[in-house]
């Protein structure tokens, strides 16, 4: 275990979470707001319409005719967060006959690593199958058994290879091609913007239900894109031919935009997933899902908060504020998290600031606080001697290339190949 640092808890240091949670809100450390509650430097929100925004303006005519399937979650909702399955069930000549639920099930209610069993919806009275992890022929035969024509996906995603619903739309479409049945995207933006593709790319080797196929570790699409990505280049390989694939894009987007940018309303997409800021550090802080440190589930910053019972913290936060990190700062903490590891038990830790969204690197920062946290560990801090780590991951290059003592600029300094053969590979599948 990592050393136990001989301090005690016995009071917060002289940064407060108030004054520490606006600066993770990434604008200024200035707490100064207009009357709306946005920082006075805002700019206005930028107005989009969601692929569900658009398909309703039209009446839905896409949708006529049709025998209905719907993967949706609590993000699933329309400009007044009404749950769109709600909004389809009551929309005169659709007829929706299914609905499948991702991993934290339809209606949000499972922590990580589940889902909710099979039930009958109280609001619409509709079926609602659990779908997640399924692939293959029991996917095939729980599409078949709901009697559909056509499956629509409609579900926030935050940007990261690992965050699993890309990964139930990717089953979904091979499925769908091999049942004959279309497949419509309903498309939401990336909230963590449409840019910097970046990280290493998945080995094969490694495939999972945090990755299924090559993929950046920051993909930088949305979810539409993602689609026509997938359905072209891997169901082929797995279902023998494309399926019938269409997304109903965004209007008003831009790559450049953070969600909170937008007119768009945030609706966790899991359980702890609370803001958009978590997001910007998931694709590196995620990685300590594959270590035996908290990531702090259960508190109030997840993927912000990371530490274990018995950790030396004080010296793992001077170290990285010596490293001078772009776009964050790094403050001791004490944490007792909800759930999975360390649940219940007193963490020793810290908490990311992010001061600068825009020079913040995600990655960089992930594998510095995990380089930095290996100096300072009496023994391996790798969850089952490194393979939940390496299926995070995406191979075991990066778990060796810590183990070996490489700096973190050498480290990202190697995914540069990787990083350009993506954007070469995903550019005919961008649509903003």
């Amino acid at each position: 275990m990592p050393h136990r640092s001989s301090a005690t808890p016995a009071r917060k240091t002289s940064l407060g979470r108030r004054t520490f949670m606006s600066l993770c809100a990434g604008t200024a450390v200035s707490s100064w707001t207009t009357a709306s509650g946005m920082p006075a430097e805002c700019s206005p929100p930028v107005k989009i319409r969601t692929g569900y925004d658009v398909l309703e303006a039209d009446g839905y005519q896409a949708l006529k005719g049709r025998k209905l399937g719907l993967i949706a979650n609590p993000t699933s909702v329309d400009r007044q967060l009404r749950h769109i399955a709600d909004r389809l069930h009551a929309a005169p000549g659709v007829n929706l006959k299914a609905i499948f639920g991702p991993e934290h099930g339809f209606r949000g209610s499972a922590q990580a690593g589940h889902s909710e069993t099979k039930s009958i919806d109280p609001r619409t009275g509709i079926p609602v199958y659990d779908m997640y992890t399924l692939s293959g022929p029991k996917l095939d035969a729980l599409l078949k058994s709901a009697d559909i024509d056509l499956l629509v996906f409609d579900i926030q995603d935050i940007g990261a290879r690992f965050y699993t619903y890309i990964w139930s739309m990717f089953d979904a479409l091979a499925a769908c091609a091999r049942c004959g049945i279309a497949f419509m995207v309903l498309d939401r933006p990336n909230p963590i913007t449409g840019l910097h593709p970046s990280g290493p790319t998945l080995d094969p080797a490694f495939s999972s239900f945090v990755g299924r196929v090559p993929l950046l570790l920051r993909h930088g699409m949305t979810v539409g894109e993602l689609a026509r990505l997938f359905n072209s280049r891997f169901v082929p390989q797995q279902a023998g031919r494309p399926a019938r694939l269409s997304v109903i894009p965004i209007t008003g987007w831009r790559r450049d935009l953070y969600q909170d940018e937008t007119d768009l309303v945030w609706v966790p997409p899991s359980p702890n997933m609370p803001d958009v800021t978590t997001a910007i550090a998931y694709p590196g802080t995620c990685l300590f899902e594959g270590t035996t440190l908290s990531v702090g589930r259960g508190t109030a910053s997840p993927f912000l908060t990371l530490g274990a019972p018995n950790l030396d913290a004080t010296r793992w936060v001077d170290n990285l504020n010596n490293a001078s990190l772009p776009g964050c700062l790094f403050r001791e903490d004490w944490f007792t998290p909800g759930f999975k590891v360390a649940k219940d038990q007193l963490c020793h830790g810290l908490q990311l600031a992010i001061t600068d969204r825009k020079s913040f690197d995600p990655l960089l920062t992930g594998v510095t606080l995990l380089q930095t946290v290996l100096k300072i560990s009496d023994s391996p801090i790798w969850r089952k001697s490194g393979s939940t780590f390496d299926i995070l991951a995406g191979s075991s290059t990066l778990r060796h290339q810590l183990s070996q003592g490489m700096s973190a600029p050498d480290i990202t300094a190697s995914w540069k190949t990787d990083e350009a053969e993506f954007a070469l590979q995903r550019r005919p599948f961008l649509m903003y």
